[in-house]
């Protein structure tokens, strides 16, 4: 049974009890509110909380755990010899559990019939093109031995989600009866909603640290397996990126310098743009515009942010590129001869960047007491002075935090960087170069067919744990300058 109608089932069964528990309490007191401790609305609530919530975290538990499961008994059915020499086992069941995802995709496509997905003699050739055609994350060409753990996979997939059905819904009546059983007049319903209320908003605050626990985990297991098969310092301290599909382990070279020094180069171009123009605007408006320049001018500004990064690489490729090499390209300086290149990413993630730089400061220049502005025009000083001399100082801590969020934001950028810096890996000081990204080069890995058994796929785990790591510093640097030189008004 889909995992959404699961869902919708034990929905149906809370909220019918839902209703009968309301029913049934308003019968044991007579039709008189009065005789009830509590609303009835609240035993309502009470069954429909004992019908849903037991069987949904009984279902979300067997959801984390079936995988695990199934995939330590798989594991052991992957000889040793299918294991390549510069692979682990780790990696050959990662190709398993694709290959049985794609064996589902294939079936649903129809590039692929039930009996062939599940006949351990089926043609691998065969296999493999229905895999493809259905759009499958596989290797070149699927083997005997992860077809069979593929197909094992499956069959004790769908077992376990069969026995997960089953035992979700018949939690899921017995908690109504339960709730049902309860609804008397004299229950403390109230009491047992406040509490699973609290609870349930418990649970809504930890999804911020589980989800990056998660994301997290989720990067360092892959990022392990890299460096088992490509030595950590030539990846840390190389200064060339040259990637090789040719075969697992070929001859690449994954220094990550190039791309760190493409990544913060066109940062700092983009925050040299944003960050003069975006502190402007938020002093214009938060001490010279009016009332009304204001409530217009504003969220036209806020615009800038709502609009899709792939827009922003479509200007740069094409307007800002070709205006730039008129400019400063052969018919001009002759010093530009492509319109991708640093200075075009960087000028259009800059104006990317106002809106984050603008709305924060305006709101932390907006947070200065009135009573700063009055005593500094009370001593004689004008407009100018005081926004120089008081009211930016107070403002400043803010400020700093702001354009720190902003650098970030600019660190994990991707379309922008695709379509107006190119794909060239390189150090070069030179703005009118082509450079790329991490972000950039993490698309393009996992892109293609990819070989997730190779250095050249498993890669992108690690740029991605570096600007992790990366944007996870400048994030916390920033939230430690707010905090620590904030200042506390009356």
């Amino acid at each position: 049974m889909p995992i959404l109608w699961l869902f919708l089932i034990v929905l149906a069964i809370a909220i019918a009890g839902y209703y009968l528990g309301k029913a049934r309490v308003m019968r044991s007191a007579d039709g008189d509110r009065r005789h009830m401790h509590s609303l009835p609305s609240y035993y309502g609530g009470n069954v429909a909380i004992k019908a849903a919530v037991p069987a949904l975290i009984v279902m979300l538990i067997w959801l984390l755990a079936q995988p695990m499961i199934v995939s330590n008994a798989v594991s052991g059915m992957i000889p040793q010899a299918a294991i390549a020499d510069n692979s682990s086992r780790g990696l050959v069941l990662s190709e398993v559990r694709r290959t049985a995802d794609g064996l589902d995709m294939a079936v649903s496509a129809g590039t692929l019939d039930a009996a062939a997905a599940s006949d351990p003699q089926a043609d691998l050739d065969a296999v493999t093109e229905g895999l493809q055609q259905a759009g499958a994350i596989i290797t070149s060409q699927i083997t005997q031995p992860v077809l069979s753990a593929a197909q094992s996979y499956r069959a004790l997939n769908a077992r376990g989600t069969l026995i997960m059905s089953a035992v979700v819904i018949v939690l899921s009546v017995l908690g109504a009866l339960w709730g049902l059983r309860d609804a008397q007049a004299d229950y403390r319903a109230r009491n047992v909603v406040e509490t699973a209320v609290r609870w349930l908003l418990i649970s809504a605050a930890s999804i911020a640290i589980l989800t990056t626990l998660g994301i997290v985990l989720s990067l360092v297991f892959n990022t392990v397996e890299f460096f088992r098969l490509y030595p950590a310092s030539d990846f840390f301290f190389g200064t060339n990126w040259a990637p090789s599909f040719s075969g697992r382990g070929g001859s690449s070279d994954l220094g990550v310098l190039p791309l760190l020094w493409g990544t913060f180069y066109i940062s700092l171009v983009a925050l040299a743009v944003a960050i003069p123009i975006g502190l402007f605007a938020a002093i214009y408006l938060s001490e010279y515009a009016s009332n009304g320049v204001r409530s217009f001018a504003k969220p036209l500004l806020e615009v800038l942010a709502g609009i899709p990064t792939i827009v922003y690489g479509l200007f740069a490729l094409l307007t800002v590129g070709p205006l730039l090499v008129s400019v400063f390209g052969r018919d001009g300086l002759g010093i530009m001869p492509a319109g991708t290149a640093v200075i075009t990413a960087g000028l259009v993630m800059g104006v990317m960047l106002i809106p984050f730089v603008s709305s924060l400061s305006d709101d932390i220049i907006n947070a200065v007491p009135q009573a700063m502005r009055d005593g500094s025009y009370g001593l004689g000083a004008t407009k100018s002075e005081t926004i120089r001399q008081v009211i930016l100082p107070a403002a400043l801590p803010g400020i700093v935090g702001a354009i720190l969020l902003a650098a970030s934001r600019a660190i994990g950028e991707t379309m922008i960087v695709v379509l107006g810096a190119g794909a060239a890996a390189r150090l070069s000081l030179n703005p009118f170069d082509a450079m790329t990204t991490v972000t950039a080069k993490i698309v393009s890995q996992l892109t293609g067919d990819a070989d997730f058994a190779s250095p050249e796929a498993l890669v992108a785990f690690a740029l991605g744990m570096t600007l992790f790591v990366i944007t996870l510093a400048l994030n916390v640097f920033a939230l430690y300058i707010v905090r620590k030189y904030r200042e506390q008004y009356d």
